[in-house]
């Protein structure tokens, strides 16, 4: 049933209580209720988990298993599960623990490497007609499902330490470019953006024509770093700062 759909009132069942009519709280009018229970269902299952921040990767759900990219990103899973400090609880919770969507593809084997590494790994999932099952490699207890893109949003970004985008489509380019946005702007910051893949990117973005029309200035290509392999990922990450003791959330 779409959540946004207006629910006739002759279907709201008055014996139960308010929250426990699941009709009810799909009506349209309800909207905003939905939000904060989508946003703060997530919040509290990662803090019951001890996540107190994360390594992001973003990428394709199309990518297959035997493809450079899933290959690398796997690699970049498992490496930074081991060093990132995701296996280290001896501060009551769990840094740098790899984020991804819960798809297929580059977020399956992001999440894959964390798995091979013995390591807790999240995914945010939504509600999609297509590429919407979550991968048998996020820890089950790390597994969310969304309805909006925009509180997906915001928990890729509220825990993040750093950001990889591996080659992807649409949404790929949508959750980077709201990343880079909120670094220009000063919304955040310290963050390191890391785009893998120098051949893939350097046709998909023309930075220099961005800064010839005087849409950015050519200071802004600071906020990122292109990669070639998992391990100059890694160290692009470290030289950035990456913080391997544990924050407040």
């Amino acid at each position: 049933m779409n959540a946004d759909r207006p629910i006739p009132i002759n279907q709201i069942d008055n014996d139960v209580l308010a929250y426990q009519d699941t009709v009810f709280l799909q009506r349209e009018e309800l909207r905003s209720s939905r939000l904060a229970l989508e946003f703060t269902k997530a919040d509290l299952g990662m803090r019951d988990q001890g996540i107190k921040s994360t390594i992001v990767v973003f990428g394709s759900a199309r990518t297959p298993e035997d493809h450079p990219d899933y290959i690398a990103a796997r690699e970049f899973g498992r490496i930074a599960s081991e060093r990132g400090g995701a296996l280290n609880e001896a501060n009551g919770g769990h840094i740098n623990v790899i984020c991804t969507g819960g798809g297929p593809g580059i977020m399956e084997a992001a999440n894959r490497g964390a798995h091979d590494a013995g390591a807790l790994s999240i995914g945010l999932n939504i509600e999609l007609p297509h590429e919407q099952g979550v991968n048998p490699y996020v820890t089950p207890e790390l597994s969310f499902q969304f309805q909006y893109f925009a509180l997906r949003k915001m928990h890729f970004a509220i825990r993040a330490n750093a950001l990889v985008a591996f080659p992807g489509g649409f949404g790929t380019l949508d959750e980077l470019f709201d990343i880079l946005t909120l670094k220009q702007t000063g919304k955040i910051s310290g963050m390191p953006i890391i785009l893998f893949g120098r051949a893939f990117w350097s046709k998909i973005i023309n930075i220099q024509a961005l800064i010839d029309y005087g849409t950015i200035a050519a200071g802004d290509v600071s906020h990122f770093r292109i990669v070639d392999s998992a391990e100059e990922c890694w160290e692009a990450i470290i030289e950035h700062g990456l913080a391997l003791t544990h924050g407040d959330v």
